[in-house]
């Protein structure tokens, strides 16, 4: 091995070995850097100087270590400890300072793990939501899905439905992503022929398989999950909306459907939803008048929620107030 000659270099390489090699010993640091043990622990006594704590271990066993306040020695976690550490810290709801935290312990995980993991929380979504309780999905599942989607390899899904009827699927998955406290495989389902957004606590098992896939340009995963979750359900929403449509795709989520000018007032929103009464107490919230004209399921879903409003609006044993 060849000597290092420059004074400076010596002692940035003995900070070098002094992290990556705890307990090395000053004939080994000189030997690494072709000078004598005496000259080894001269530049050790330099690192010191420049406030750096080295500490040392006298005996035939000793040797020298940088102390407490300098890196910390790699984190020797599986895909599956991460990733579930991962994923308890963001079903905390983490402010600022834990995220950045979080942030820093990624970065000390060795490749490939530590992609993994900065991938699960790049697309997770800020922010929670009434009405979305959080599923606690399975971390070796998950970090199963996410290797799958960093290798671009094919999977084999069986699946639970909110239906109950368990069925299996290959599917080329894209991305992992969380919205709400909830954790979803985006990805083209090969039994549907389309893009799904499938509920990761709900896979009852996941195979990888040897089949590779070209994956999609490049996307928003979170604004794609959203669509996807007003797409594919049973009942049909076909609602105009008395708003310009840059007015109206401020205030309407992603979620609920896609929006459509109709004219320069109106706009239309078009969807699917698999919970008519659901859907008819967000179109309720809405802020300007909306006219339901289509389907049937969620037209006598708003006209029921419409009849409890007025029985609420009249006054004990008279007719409602109109002033």
């Amino acid at each position: 091995m060849n000597p290092v000659e420059s004074p400076v270099a010596r002692a940035l390489v003995t900070l070098e070995l002094l992290q990556s090699t705890p307990g090395i010993t000053a004939e080994r640091i000189g030997a690494r850097l072709g000078v004598s043990e005496r000259a080894a622990r001269r530049y050790v006594a330099i690192l010191r100087e420049a406030g750096i704590p080295i500490e040392s271990v006298r005996g035939p066993y000793g040797g020298y270590h940088v102390g407490r306040g300098q890196r910390p020695p790699p984190l020797l976690f599986t895909a599956t400890e991460a990733l579930g550490l991962v994923m308890a810290v963001l079903d905390s709801r983490p402010d600022a300072t834990i995220d950045s935290a979080l942030g820093k312990l990624i970065r000390t995980l060795p490749e490939p793990i530590g992609t993994q993991a900065e991938a699960v929380r790049r697309s997770a979504a800020a922010g929670q939501s009434a009405g979305h309780s959080p599923a606690r999905a399975d971390p070796q599942t998950t970090a199963t899905l996410v290797q799958a989607c960093t290798e671009r390899r094919r999977v084999r899904l069986r699946y639970r439905p909110e239906s109950g009827a368990v069925f299996t699927t290959d599917a080329d998955p894209w991305s992992v992503v969380v919205r709400f406290g909830r954790w979803y495989l985006l990805c083209r389902s090969h039994r549907a022929g389309a893009r799904r957004a499938y509920r990761v606590d709900r896979i009852r098992s996941v195979d990888v398989l040897h089949t590779t896939f070209e994956p999609p340009p490049p996307f928003d995963p979170l604004a794609a999950l959203e669509e996807q979750l007003a797409t594919g359900w049973d009942y049909a929403v076909n609602v105009l909306v008395e708003a310009p449509y840059a007015a109206a795709a401020e205030r309407v989520p992603r979620s609920l459907g896609r929006l459509e000018p109709a004219g320069t007032s109106r706009c239309r929103l078009i969807a699917t939803t698999g919970d008519p009464n659901w859907y008819a107490q967000q179109l309720a919230a809405f802020p300007v008048p909306i006219h339901v004209e289509g389907g049937p399921e969620l037209r006598a879903a708003v006209a029921a929620i419409g009849r409890r409003l007025s029985q609420a609006a009249i006054a004990a044993g008279g007719a409602p107030d109109t002033t």
